[in-house]
Order: structure tokens, then sequence, then C-alpha cells
């Protein structure tokens, strides 16, 4: 199938229009603004409510939409709701047309579908259906300045399909003009797997897979049975499965089957008959969870290794563009990247639901610019930062007002590199903020990486497992130096491993298989993060930093000067460095 502008459900509208996109069915809800090809502002919701992912992705959370997101895009932009052209919402309810098909393999509460799309469908559905009026009457009070009086606002709406929302995401901001796209997440509509060839404006579908097949889905099952929060959790079964061995990876095997044309299917099981009762938060962990997180994973890379040879087969593409979120799995990217058949891989930095929105606003601007016969014109997304930022006035007068003691800075780097060079740990809040679930060095805790206790400090500060990582950024250039065939890599989302005669110099972010998550910054990017990275290498002889999210558990990273001086203050950081000024304890 062909998506393309000729298509009878987009209406003709006039170019140069804004664009709004909404992901608001599951969770991670964000919205993101789009004009003429180009990002204008995105960002995630749980940054200004403090709510971990927005919300959790149950159907009666489904009427909760993203208005301090959205309220933030059209600041960005200076309108308001009257002055938005068309709004792409990331979740078409009339793609849900047989709620039968859920019932099949009587899955349990984690894997779902039954429970979404059977039990709840009604309040669901609906909820995602009378979203046009949510959005035009039940904004917050405080809001009401940049969302009331907004009209109708069902003439200007557009259902995107949730997997051809992702496969956007990924394509058009990718530096491609033509790429096969694989997005692969827990559920969408019907689909988990969507197989995609990206031209120019248009997206061909090629394949999906279907509920109740689903790999994010086992990933999340999984998740539970270690005792985590799944649909929140994975990435930390990702870093537990480092300290396993394969030793049930033939378990995974006998249940997952890779058939023909991309297809596959996953028979149902229940962990606690193979293994026992599954782990409960807070209790230890055993052999037995790192083994199973290790086999897990194992499995997950050889199943999707055999799903892009297809898409390559399909395709004959040089370049892949991945979204949804098991997209975010960087040591599987880093297995696709090495082992698959693609020369180039691109991954959509905020891959998760999150980036549905800017997925679903780029696809409808795409489509509606074809239909005026124009060629693609979408921007490479070379970074992230696209969320709200503060002047040095407004902090200033924000510190005074708090009655906080603070010392301006006469040369940001050089003096932030200073401290990091004492082996001390800063909060680093510069710019505009992250879209997505990384943090690249706007709201980022940063350290150095030549002590061995670095990681145990970190993770001891943010109250995070042992087990876990933290991640080094490196200077672009410098990167092939310290990390093994280190690319461009400027999201955090492929490992590498640390080079042997580097390995003892930054041993806090070597991970204990060998690897790194790296990211990697040039000037462009982010020109204070760079000279920072540039003056600690003057210092220490060390181009690389560690790199950690600017929160602590269970919260989301910071977003306000606020937010960032709260979180300082009830965290043992030695300073925040805030645009120009330093706090210190």
């Amino acid at each position: 199938m062909v998506l393309v502008a000729s298509s009878p459900h987009f209406k003709i509208y006039h170019s140069l229009m804004y664009i709004l996109g909404i992901n608001a069915a599951f969770h991670d809800s964000a919205a993101a603004l789009v004009k003429d090809g180009r990002i204008i502002a995105a960002a995630e919701e749980e940054r200004f409510t403090h709510i971990k992912h927005g919300k959790r992705p149950v159907p009666f959370t489904t009427w909760e939409l993203p208005f301090h997101a959205i309220d933030f895009c059209l600041k960005t932009a200076g309108i308001t709701m009257k002055d938005v052209d068309r709004i792409a919402y990331s979740f078409d309810p009339e793609g849900v047309s047989d709620a039968s098909v859920y019932e099949e393999e009587g899955y349990d509460d984690v894997m779902m579908p039954s429970k979404v799309y059977n039990g709840w469908d009604t309040i669901f559905l609906n909820y995602i259906r009378k979203a046009p009026e949510q959005l035009r009457d039940g904004y917050p009070h405080h809001l009401q300045k940049r969302l009331a009086h907004a009209g109708d606002l069902s003439s200007k709406w557009e259902f995107v399909n949730h997997h051809i929302s992702h496969a956007a995401s990924a394509f058009f901001p990718s530096p491609f003009a033509e790429a096969a796209v694989l997005t692969i997440d827990g559920r969408g509509e019907k689909a988990t797997t969507g197989y995609f060839l990206g031209k120019g404006n248009t997206l061909e579908q090629l394949a999906t897979v279907d509920m109740p097949h689903s790999l994010g889905m086992l990933y999340e099952k999984i998740t539970t049975y270690l005792g985590f929060l799944h649909s929140s959790d994975e990435y930390k079964v990702m870093a537990l499965a480092s300290y396993g061995k394969p030793v049930y990876l033939e378990d995974f095997r006998s249940i997952i089957h890779v058939g023909e044309n991309g297809q596959y299917t996953i028979d149902d099981f229940d962990p606690e008959q193979w293994w026992g009762q599954g782990r409960r938060k807070d209790d230890p962990f055993e052999q037995l969870h790192h083994d199973i997180a290790h086999s897990l994973q194992k499995a997950l890379e050889e199943t999707v290794l055999k799903l892009v040879q297809w898409l390559y087969d399909q395709t004959g593409s040089e370049n892949l563009c991945m979204a949804g979120g098991v997209a975010l799995n960087c040591v599987m990217n880093a297995v696709i990247r090495d082992h698959g058949p693609f020369r180039n891989v691109w991954v959509q930095p905020a891959a998760g639901d999150a980036g549905t929105a800017l997925g679903a606003g780029q696809w409808l601007d795409a489509q509606l610019h074809a239909q005026a016969g124009g060629e693609r014109y979408t921007q490479p997304m070379e970074h992230v930062y696209w969320g709200p930022e503060y002047t040095d006035d407004e902090i200033e007068q924000f510190m005074i007002w708090a009655k906080t003691p603070y010392k301006r800075l006469y040369n940001v780097a050089k003096e932030t590199a200073a401290i990091l060079a004492q082996d001390k740990i800063i909060a680093w809040y510069q710019g505009r903020m992250e879209f997505g679930p990384r943090s690249l060095g706007a709201r980022s805790i940063l350290a150095s990486p030549i002590s061995p206790e670095m990681q145990a400090r970190l993770n001891d500060i943010k109250d995070r497992e042992d087990f876990r990582p933290v991640a080094p950024v490196v200077r672009e250039e410098d990167a092939p130096e310290w990390f093994e065939n280190a690319h461009v890599s400027p999201f955090m989302l492929f490992v590498y491993p640390v080079n042997d005669d580097k390995a003892d110099r930054i041993p806090a972010v070597r991970h204990t298989d060998g690897t790194a998550r790296v990211q990697t910054v040039n000037a462009g990017q982010h020109p204070l993060y760079h000279e920072l990275l540039s003056e600690f290498k003057a210092l220490t002889g060390v181009p690389v930093l560690v790199n950690t999210s600017f929160n602590t558990r269970g919260e989301p990273i910071v977003c306000s000067p606020r937010d960032a001086i709260e979180c300082f203050w009830t965290s043992p950081f030695d300073a925040l460095i805030i645009n120009s000024f330093i706090l210190e304890k």
C-alpha cells in the first residue's frame, strides 16, 4: 500500500501552515509543532507535570491530552490554538474495527490486547474520538491564554495511524532521501511491527505484523516478571542482560517463530511455569534474573536481524530508519548496525510513543506539501533541542525571588571543566530542553569518567540500581580514538566497544560487557557542550565526560529553572551550572 497525498482522506489546504502533532493514546504524551518542513517545538508532557511518562498506558487515561506540551509549542511559535491550521493525532480509532481479533491466544494483563480493545474498547476509543472536543474545552484553567476560544477543531483534525506516525518520525527527519523503515513497539491500532519504504514525500507500507504477536510486549512481559514496571523499565532489563549468560535462549527460541514475508508469531507462555515465581520489586537480583534478561535480549537481537534481512531483500535500500519503543534498545541497534545488511542505520531519538507526535505532524505536513507537487522538504534532525529554554534574566530573577545564593560565571566552559577535573559532580542546565528520553547536554548530570568509583557515586546520587551503567559523551572528532569503529552518534542510541588502550582511562563509562552507549557532539549541535569537552580535555587529556539525565529516581528529566534548583538542593550534587550561573553547596 502506497500512502500518498492523493488519498481522499486528505483535504487540500493552503501551504505554509502550522501543524500540531499530538500523542496521547497510550503513554509518553507529547506535542510537536511543525511548519513548512521545519520543527518549531517538541516536548513530552511529563516534563511539565512531573508524572513519569505523562500517564500509565491504560485505556481510561486516554482523555488526558498533553495540554502543557501543546501550550509550550504554541508559545514558542507565538500563536494560539486558533492559529493552528491542522492537528494530527497519532492513533486512528477507525483502525480498530474488530475487537474480536484481540481475543486470540488468551493473553494476560501484561500482554494486554484483549484488556485494551475488548473489555475497555468503548471507553478507550470514544475518548480518542472525542479528543477534538477535549482539546477545545478541557484545557487547564491556567493555560487558557493560548488554548481558549479555539473554535471547532474537528474540521482541522486528522487521525493518523500509529505505526505510520512512527515511520514518518523515522524517515522524514532522517538524512536520507530514500530508506527502508522498520517500526517495532508494543502495540498500535492492530500492528506491532511495520515495514515501509520511504521515498521523497511518500511511505509505501510493505507489510505489518499484527496483534497479538509483539516483540515489544514480550519484552514488557519479562520486564514485569523481573520485578520492573512494564512500559517503563525495559531499559533496565537491557542493562541487566550484560551480567547474564544465554542459559534460557532456547526457551525463547521455542516460542518465537519467524515466517515468510516479514511475519513472526509468539506463543503464549507463563514465565512462572518455566522459572518459578517472578521477582518482586526490591527483591535481590539472582543469577537467574541476569540469565533470563540476557537470553531475552539475545532472542530479540536474533529475531530482529531476520526481520531487517527480509526488509533489505524487499527494498534493496542501503539505508534503514527505525522507530518504535523497541528501537530505543541501543544494544540491539548496534547488532543491526554491525551484523545487519544495511550500510546506514538512523534511529529517531524520540523513538518511543512521544515521537509519534512529531511523526504525525510531519506526515501530514509532507502529504499536504506533496499535493502541491513539491519535492520532499523536511529538514534532517541533527539535534534534539526542541524544548523550553530560559534566559539569564529569567533565571536570575527566579533565584533572587527564591533567595538562592548564586554566582555568575564569566567563562562557563573553562570554569566548569575545572570543577569536573576535581572529580566533582555537577548538574548542567543549558539552552533548549531535549525532546525524547535521553539527556544530551541540555539537562544533564556530568562528571569525570576517570575515577572507577564514579558510576557507583552517580547511581547512589540518583538512587538507581547498582547494575545500571552510565554513558559517555565525547567530542565527535575524538570518538574513533576512544571507541571502536565509532561513528557519528549524537542521540546515544548505539553502543560501541571502548578501545582497549583507553579502557583504563575512562573506567566509569565502560559497561561490564566492554561497551559504552556513546553520545558524540560537534560544535554545530551544541557549541557550549562541545567547548566544555575541549576544556576538560585540555586539563586531563580526556575528551570524554559521563553524561546521565538530570533527574532522580522516579522523576522525569527537569524542565524549568525551578525544577533544576529543587532537584539540586534535594540531591548531593556538588554544583549546578545553570546558563551563566553557578550554585554550590
